[in-house]
């Protein structure tokens, strides 16, 4: 249902006995996944993740999503659902725990174990409730049931959330992977039976909404990567999300079965690895897994070595072998296996190394051009299935891009539910749900909030457009001595330079432009210095634009003779 988003205003009060869902992250792209449900007072939380920058994010880190709106009612949260251990789902719990840390979370064992461990990073101890699909828990007003699915990571959960404004299920992510490698498939029985019940509303994963058919089982992958064992003549450098415990099993089982030793590379890698490892998610053979400093030592062709950098993150291990800057040199006869899938908007960086590993000399094996990878997330033919079990009254799509969310209601509508009944929205729109009907009922802010090393939100989009500006056009300081009589340089202008290419010519226009204006300056009796490093800026910035077509950034400074 097509809605003038941009003219929402602030919700007013919820109706007595609704619910209001809101999403400040996810919706509009694949990451930063976070919705709040407001009921009888009481707020919960799905999912609090994080997104990661793209090329035009210079020095950014992680993206987390808004928490404005729910700042001034900490208080009223009564938890933190989440329904799986991967980054774009966990990311920014412990940034959400640092506002108030007492906030139960709620989760299955191993996306526990991972958060629990990532918040003894930011010296948090957090407060967890573990659950099994099956679990029926009540958390203040919500009554929660949570249902196993199947995903590319284990111990995925959909949570139904029961209340007296109606019955939400959201399914988390999720495939239909009828052959999954842990034998714990998705539990449509539960969606039918929940259908049975009545879903008011259904919100569902949008990301291969665009594909039809049904995603590939994991198992099918096995052929491609045992070729790529037994056919490697030196190191095999696999790199994988340091949550894909199902991925890692089968090249760990491959290495096994051609005599190869493994090595795990990163720390976020090597911590999760372990915890998978104690908890019986990853089944690793005695002597299978050695230390990475003692497997330098070893014959080539016997060597495994799996690390972070699948999505070309810059400072992740792949980047840096690409870039020679890390201690493992990739080299001729060497094998990369990319063992995941390519989130939008990481493109270019991927390639990028790609492209830098293959001037190294070594092989490249990846999803376009081996079968060694496959969604964990379900395509066309899986939506429709899970719409015509679960028949609910109301969908918002989640999890995706746009272009994502708009098949997926399509997807919906083609099934039966009527038009208006179906709410495509953007982060931050609020979606009332009143005696079994949905409807958008306003808007709060949901911005991309930037974490900068130590430092949270400080960074802007204005930020980022001077960044940018630096990285495309350098630095051009004037340092200007003039007499406070005149307004006039006693001496020539001095332009300092980073980054910015330029010959003896390139200033003499621009130092004509600013002498004028600091005359017109004087005229006006402008005399205080930080107006007159201002007019500067804003003649050199003209003159360099206009007979250049260049815009570095230009500083001035003013120093009174």
């Amino acid at each position: 249902m097509p809605l003038a988003l941009n003219t929402l205003k602030r919700p007013g009060p919820l109706s007595k006995g609704g619910m209001r869902i809101t999403a400040l992250g996810g919706l509009g792209e694949v990451g930063r996944n976070m919705t709040v449900f407001e009921h009888a007072g009481k707020l919960m939380i799905v999912d609090c993740g994080v997104l990661f920058p793209e090329e035009h994010q210079p020095g950014i880190d992680v993206i987390l999503p808004d928490f404005t709106s729910i700042r001034d009612r900490l208080d009223d949260i009564e938890c933190i659902v989440l329904t799986h251990g991967h980054e774009d789902h966990i990311g920014g719990v412990p940034y959400l725990l640092k506002e108030r840390a007492d906030i139960p979370v709620i989760g299955s064992e191993l996306t526990l174990a991972f958060i629990t461990a990532k918040l003894k990073e930011h010296r948090i101890t957090p407060t967890t409730i573990q659950v099994e699909a099956g679990d029926r828990r009540s958390v203040g007003p919500f009554d929660l049931e949570f249902v196993a699915v199947n995903h590319s990571i284990p111990d995925g959960l959909a949570v139904a959330i029961r209340t007296k404004a109606g019955t939400v299920l959201h399914t988390g992510d999720f495939k239909m992977d009828q052959f999954p490698l842990d034998d714990r498939i998705t539990d449509l029985r539960a969606f039918a039976r929940l259908g049975e019940e009545g879903v008011d509303l259904f919100m569902t994963d949008s990301t291969n909404a665009e594909v039809p058919g049904f995603t590939i089982s994991e198992r099918d992958l096995t052929p491609a990567i045992d070729k790529v064992f037994t056919t490697s003549p030196r190191r095999i450098i696999v790199s994988s999300f340091a949550s894909h415990v199902h991925r890692i099993q089968q090249v760990l089982d491959a290495a096994h079965a051609n005599g190869r030793k493994v090595a795990f590379v990163g720390r976020s890698m090597v911590r999760n690895m372990g915890i998978a490892r104690d908890l019986g998610y990853l089944n690793i053979p005695k002597g299978l897994v050695v230390d990475f400093r003692k497997i330098q030592s070893m014959p080539e062709h016997k060597i495994t070595l799996v690390c972070t950098g699948s999505q070309g993150e810059p400072m992740a291990a792949l980047a840096r072998m690409a870039n020679g800057d890390h201690q493992i040199r990739v080299g001729e006869g060497d094998t990369v296996l990319l063992a995941s899938s390519l989130i939008p908007g990481n493109e270019t960086a991927i390639y990028g190394i790609i492209n830098k590993l293959t001037d190294l000399g070594a092989n490249i094996v990846h999803k376009g051009n081996a079968k060694v990878h496959v969604s964990g997330h379900a395509s066309a033919g899986e939506l429709v299935y899970c719409y015509n079990i679960v028949r609910p009254k109301n969908v918002m799509p989640v999890h995706g891009e746009s272009k994502h969310l708009h098949a997926n209601a399509e997807l919906a509508r083609r099934t039966g539910v009527p038009e208006d009944r179906i709410m495509v929205v953007a982060d931050g729109v609020t979606v009332d749900l009143v005696k079994g009907r949905a409807k958008v009922s306003g808007k709060v802010e949901a911005g991309l909030v930037y974490v900068d090393g130590q430092t949270i939100g400080a960074a802007t989009e204005d930020t980022l457009a001077e960044r940018r500006l630096l990285s495309g056009g350098g630095v051009v300081t004037v340092v200007a001595l003039l007499d406070p009589k005149t307004n006039q340089p006693v001496e020539p202008l001095e332009f300092l330079t980073k980054g910015f290419v330029h010959d003896d010519r390139t200033f003499a226009g621009a130092e004509a432009q600013v002498n004028k204006a600091l005359k017109r300056a004087k005229d006006d009796k402008i005399d205080d210095i930080g107006a007159l490093e201002e007019i500067i800026v804003d003649a050199v910035s003209s003159t360099l634009r206009r007979t250049y077509r260049r815009e570095p950034v230009v500083m001035a400074v003013v120093v009174d003779a």
